[in-house]
């Protein structure tokens, strides 16, 4: 039997969004050490304050502060930390009704062991060393026997409030294709490009999908197709990827390659990025060592009619 293919895959990228009043005051309170919630017109405080009521819809303004200490309503434990969360070493994700408000505040708390994490449990925020403005500031949750905290006085005014923040989003999973899948990834290698036609409507599907999507029957059939084949449509790239070595502007396109009746995509290289079209007709590029095509170049053919093409866009 074959080994499995399998890779670890990383989707990471950094949501970043500006602060209306309420969140302005919320983080920039994180980043001195006040956490505020936001009063409703039920007299209800919310942590993390919202800005809007959630039973009325109406806006809210009225920002209080809350104590640093409070109780777990719930809690799961982490037994296995990934990159990024707040805590390395295994920990408690708690949702924690601070004193003062109604609402419970999701974060870590920092315990030994899953037998120390109880429902009912005091804690209390354990501040960052070094605070920016954003949830980040908690770095996490303690246990706490002693009185109440009371929460500071303040309005919510603060000097050179916070406008914005960059939320960093990260899914990390490993990946294992399918039969079909992996019968196309072991024929790159090999520098061969293989779909699969349906038995039905006859069409090939590159990459292969190990079904039709259209007929809803089972793939099976090898066809090689290619390697050359026709930009459908494209689109230019203006921002940089981290930790992707391409200088921008770059073009990235849908390619309908000979033989195969769906359009892949990938890299356009080897022409300025504002002479790619639709129809231009290009190859595949392999690198010394690469399990598939770094990018397309132009091949120097005329470009493909539109109507050779038109039902793959």
């Amino acid at each position: 039997m074959p080994d499995v293919l399998k890779a670890p895959l990383v989707v990471e990228f950094p949501f970043t969004r500006s602060l209306g009043p309420v969140q302005r005051a919320f983080f920039t309170g994180l980043r001195e050490g006040v956490v505020l919630g936001a009063r409703t017109t039920a007299g209800r405080v919310l942590v993390p304050p919202a800005e809007y009521d959630p039973d009325t819809a109406a806006e809210l303004h009225d920002l209080v502060p809350v104590a640093a200490t409070g109780t777990v309503t719930t809690w799961a434990w982490n037994h296995a930390p990934r990159t990024g969360q707040p805590l390395a070493r295994p920990f408690a994700w708690v949702l924690v009704r601070l004193d003062g408000a109604d609402t419970a505040l999701l974060h870590a708390l920092d315990a030994p062991g899953p037998d120390d994490v109880r429902t009912g449990m005091r804690v209390r925020v354990r501040w960052a060393a070094e605070r920016t403005g954003a949830i980040t500031d908690i770095a996490c949750f303690e246990p706490y026997d002693g009185p109440p905290e009371q929460p500071a006085a303040h309005t919510g005014e603060f000097e050179n409030p916070v406008t914005g923040i960059v939320a960093p989003a990260r899914l990390d999973y490993t990946y294992t294709p399918g039969r079909a899948q992996s019968d196309h990834l072991e024929s790159l290698a090999r520098r061969k490009i293989v779909g699969e036609r349906c038995p039905s409507c006859r069409k090939v599907y590159v990459p292969p999908r190990g079904a039709c999507p259209t007929c809803g029957v089972a793939t099976g059939e090898h066809v090689e197709v290619g390697p050359r084949g026709t930009v459908t449509t494209f689109c230019v790239v203006n921002i940089k990827a981290r930790n992707l070595d391409i200088e921008v502007p770059y073009v990235y396109a849908h390619i309908a390659l000979d033989g195969a009746d769906l359009a892949l995509h990938a890299r356009i290289g080897g022409i300025p990025y504002d002479h790619v079209r639709m129809g231009l007709r290009v190859e595949p590029v392999w690198t010394d060592g690469a399990r598939h095509p770094d990018h397309y170049r132009p091949t120097g053919e005329p470009d493909a009619d539109y109507d050779t093409y038109k039902e793959l866009l």
